[in-house]
């Protein structure tokens, strides 16, 4: 049923030019959804959002085999920062699950290796020194003395 020439049909998602209307908005609303779903771009923002935050509590809970609420007290207990270098906060990209890879084979945890909340940076960090707390020493060495002191 066409409404009087208005181009759009009465109930439905499609508005007079042939876009369609967000699921998620009002019945009253005019606002393009160009997006799946169809969404308009508030929503699809707020779904992706939704999204990604369910992914990122399924990972931790199943690789990590700790809880999300025990991530965010750790994240809490750490000061919401890294651990390390205490300046990401993960707002962007959300902290890495730092854990002992000796303890556990394969590629879950226990859950009992779990060391830490690490940015991206950090965990490489320590990915490439291998976890060798004589590296960490070494480096840490270095940075209070490096060797060109001594010749320049």
């Amino acid at each position: 049923m066409v409404d009087g020439g208005a181009g759009c049909c009465v109930g439905s998602r499609i508005l007079g030019d042939g876009m369609k209307r967000c699921v998620d908005c009002p019945e009253d609303t005019k606002r393009k959804a160009p997006h799946p779903g169809p969404r308009c771009a508030t929503h699809h923002r707020a779904k992706r959002n939704e999204r990604k935050a369910y992914n990122h509590e399924k990972h931790v809970e199943d690789t990590y085999n700790i809880t999300y609420p025990q991530y965010w007290e750790l994240y809490r207990q750490q000061g919401g920062t890294c651990a390390i270098c205490q300046r990401a906060t993960g707002a962007k990209r959300k902290l890495s699950v730092d854990h002992d890879h000796t303890c556990c084979k394969g590629k879950t945890s226990c859950g009992g290796c779990v060391r830490g909340l690490l940015c991206t940076s950090c965990n490489k960090m320590l990915g490439h020194l291998r976890d060798d707390q004589d590296a960490v020493m070494r480096a840490l060495h270095y940075l209070q003395y490096p060797p060109a002191w001594t010749l320049l």
